[in-house]
């Protein structure tokens, strides 16, 4: 567990606001962006994002259709598209697949504490409060 890693997730879950993440996702230089982005979608990957979880994401991410991330996610393979948002490198594009994939780690962590941790799991990123 990193650094990172405890953000991602506070992002995901709502602990911490998007504002703040973006605050600090925009701090980081190009290359720890795109690692950053890199780890999102394994994070996503994780928590068995699917298909159908890209129009509710681009919703939550306050996307339009129409941007890039959008695009991407709503057409072909989940795991492929992600892979290709998570490599977008423009830095105005990076922060739009940045927002995206935080929105989609939320809906299919959710999805996943709900099925398979809601009587409890080893998961230390469904331990985190506010508080941490």
């Amino acid at each position: 567990m990193t650094k990172h890693d405890v953000i991602l997730n506070e992002l995901g879950q709502g602990l911490r606001p998007m504002s703040q993440g973006i605050v600090w996702f925009d701090a980081l230089g190009p290359e720890e962006q795109s690692e950053t982005l890199v780890l999102l979608r394994h994070h996503c990957v994780q928590a068995r994002a699917v298909t159908e979880d890209g129009p509710e994401s681009i919703r939550r991410a306050g996307l339009r259709p129409t941007h890039t991330p959008a695009v991407l996610i709503t057409h072909g393979r989940i795991n492929d598209q992600l892979g290709k948002i998570a490599s977008l490198t423009p830095s105005d594009e990076r922060r739009k697949a940045f927002r995206l994939l935080v929105a989609v780690l939320a809906i299919a962590d959710e999805r996943r504490r709900e099925r398979s941790c809601s009587n409890g799991c080893g998961h230390w990123w469904h331990r985190l409060s506010a508080a941490d």
